[in-house]
């Protein structure tokens, strides 16, 4: 009988040990992937936000397309498109847009917009002087906003980039004790 129980030993341990192994990988996945991407080039992340720290030059003989994109998550009802579908922008310009939310809904929600730039090597020459991906996005019911967008290319983007797609995505991040404050009044106080 001695032999049985030291093979559930053995066994116990071994799963043991698997799990406490995939707990601890479950908690590297997040930087192993930030990692993944920067190697890669995947899912590129607007690292320049906030006010210009310094002038870029600007250079009228080069222009760069920037197609606009708009995506709402599964589950959001709102109404989310750029004013404009593409603009033509110099490099060191600092060019003016914006995106149009609406709520068709009867309730105050909250959005948050999450970006992405294609190709990922251009989103290190993309600044974003004002973006509405900044802040929360609160709407009351049937209200709409124009939400504003303010960036600049830098003058380092390489040549061959000749078009950028920068494109949101919408998410709902309404938290449930504001829904249950917004059902009691008509409209919410911004």
């Amino acid at each position: 009988m001695a032999e049985p129980t030291s093979t559930h030993r053995r066994l116990i341990i071994r799963l043991t040990l698997s799990c406490v192994l995939m707990f601890g990988f479950g908690f590297a996945l997040v930087p192993l992937y930030d990692v993944f991407c920067r190697v890669t080039g995947i899912n590129g992340k607007v690292l320049n936000t906030g006010p210009l720290q310094e002038a870029v030059a600007s250079d009228m003989n080069r222009r760069v397309k920037v197609q606009l994109i708009a995506v709402n998550n599964a589950g959001m009802p709102w109404g989310f498109r750029p004013s404009e579908s593409s603009i033509e922008v110099y490099i060191g310009e600092m060019k003016q847009t914006a995106y149009i939310a609406s709520n068709p809904t009867d309730r105050y929600m909250i959005a948050q917009a999450v970006p992405s730039v294609a190709p990922a090597e251009a989103a290190q020459y993309l600044q974003k002087v004002n973006c509405f991906c900044f802040e929360r996005q609160p709407l009351n019911a049937k209200e709409q906003r124009e939400m504003p967008l303010l960036f600049v290319l830098d003058d380092e983007l390489p040549e061959h980039i000749k078009t950028i797609t920068l494109s949101y995505t919408l998410f709902d991040i309404t938290p449930e004790d504001a829904l249950a404050a917004a059902s009691g009044s008509e409209e919410v106080q911004l």
